[in-house]
């Protein structure tokens, strides 16, 4: 972009955030004009980004996607909000609770996308050999040196040499790296929001089931426990005839179809819509009718309809697939667990709600399977190397929802200078302060009236403004300092 049309985009920017601010007391904004789509802008541009940030002698570089939201910016100061894009395409900034807090603070709001996902591929053949540059260690970096690159340019085109306060958002594995980036690279920003930040990489992660368990309640979680025995049972008699029944055919795999069957019960609470699963399954427990017709209706319906998974996603014939496409982030985020942070979602030896099919060997069978012999995830040292729960950051606030099963690779308990937030109702599930509930289909800015506890959002959303508002402060105070 020129230099002539970047300032003219900011300077609308301007006249935008002050025709918005004169008419607030009687309702009329221009936010309308974003918030009837489900995200805030799909323009792309683009940043040339270098493959190996650990190497003195490989230099390459490859172009890596970025979008930013100019809307709400007061030039030249206002702060710039970093939203991490994580394991998957990212087509745009989303337009949820972060666009209220952009208005708010007068914030513009960039976001990278994640190196190999989406159109910020190095290589067209996603071999094994070739992903060996995809890590969270180098999408850090990515992340640190396309912060510098955007102020500097912010910087030449605005004519000035002093530096707006940064702070940076996540949600789930992009919460991690939001976590990670503020504790490896505290000089570039102001502070982070970590939201179901899943920091804790995990080998045995029973947690995730026991959880689901536990968000179901009882009568579900009873419901939930017989489908999967009277599956199994089936299963073993006719394979065939049950997989089509889930509409999953294609699967060759055992292990791939109960994952499939257990990943499916798990987003139900996961994303905020617990009664779309248990209210079907209690009832028809408790009129004698076939649970597996239930749950499958479900499947169909809901998970594989309305929500919009895709049971090629659990094919593992699929997942070795190296061709690059729009299924790609299925091998790119497999491979990234297979070798960083596993969180393999394992049957609890008691009590189970999964299939004791989906076990650890059938977890490092795939690795293998899908990206031939020497991977394997070392836990230990991602652990040693971030901290896990132990984090040893500073200005980071946590959150989780209640019904998350992931909550249980967050950091829960709060520490100085680090906060964490439980979001504690029926339906708050994955990322739910920024989000909202429920979140299929997605609610336009993180509506939290939703939630069967809206008062709960709230109380967690002024503690964020509250922190931010310091921290930003602070770090006004300091850039001013500097550049006096």
């Amino acid at each position: 972009m020129s230099k002539v049309v970047m300032v003219a985009r900011l300077w609308l920017a301007v006249a935008m955030a002050v025709f918005s601010s004169a008419f607030v007391n009687g309702h009329v904004t221009l936010g309308w004009l974003s918030t009837r789509s489900e995200f805030l802008t799909q323009e792309e541009f683009w940043f040339d980004q270098t493959l190996d940030h650990f190497s003195h002698y490989n230099r390459h570089k490859f172009q890596q996607r970025y979008f930013e939201f100019l809307d709400y910016f007061r030039i030249p100061d206002g702060p710039i909000f970093f939203r991490i894009c994580g394991e998957g395409p990212c087509n745009g900034i989303a337009n949820d609770y972060l666009s209220i807090l952009a208005k708010k603070f007068g914030a513009a709001i960039v976001s990278l996308e994640h190196r190999y996902y989406g159109k910020s591929s190095p290589f067209k053949s996603l071999t094994t050999n070739n992903l060996r540059y995809l890590s969270s260690k180098q999408a850090l970096f990515d992340l640190a040196v396309f912060r510098q690159y955007y102020q500097d340019s912010l910087n030449l085109k605005l004519d000035r040499k002093s530096e707006n306060p940064w702070f940076v958002f996540g949600i789930s594995y992009s919460g991690a790296l939001s976590a990670w980036f503020q504790l490896k690279f505290p000089h570039l920003t102001c502070g982070s929001l970590a939201s179901s930040a899943v920091v804790l990489a995990i080998f045995n992660f029973t947690d995730f089931d026991q959880q689901i368990g536990e968000s179901a309640g009882p009568a579900c979680k009873a419901a939930l426990q017989e489908t999967n025995q009277l599956v199994e049972q089936r299963f073993a008699i006719n394979k065939e005839e049950v997989q089509a029944l889930f509409g999953a055919e294609e699967m060759e795999v055992d292990g791939d179809f109960f994952y499939f069957l257990a990943d499916a019960a798990a987003m139900a609470f996961q994303y905020g819509n617990p009664d779309k699963l248990c209210c079907p399954l209690v009832e028809a427990k408790n009129a004698g009718k076939d649970l597996v017709d239930a749950y499958a209706k479900y499947v169909k319906n809901y998970f594989l309809g309305s929500f919009g998974s895709n049971v090629r996603t659990y094919i593992q014939k699929h997942l070795k697939n190296t061709t690059l496409g729009e299924d790609s982030a299925d091998r790119l985020w497999w491979f990234q667990v297979c070798t960083e942070v596993a969180y393999f979602q394992v049957a609890p030896a008691n009590d189970s709600i999964r299939s004791s099919k989906v076990d650890i060997r059938y977890h490092l069978d795939l690795c293998k399977n899908v990206f031939g012999e020497g991977l394997y995830p070392d836990v230990d040292t991602t652990n040693i190397y971030y901290g896990g729960t132990k984090i040893a950051g500073s200005k980071i606030v946590f959150t989780n929802g209640s019904q998350d099963p992931w909550r249980h690779a967050s950091k829960q308990i709060p520490s100085p200078d680090m906060p964490s937030y439980l979001l504690t109702c029926r339906n708050c599930g994955h990322g739910t302060d920024l989000r909202g509930c429920p979140q299929s289909p997605p609610n336009i800015e993180g509506d939290a009236h939703s939630c069967t506890s809206p008062a709960t959002v709230y109380k967690v959303r002024q503690q964020l403004v509250k922190k931010m508002d310091l921290w930003l402060s602070e770090c006004q105070a300091s850039i001013n300092r500097k550049y006096v």
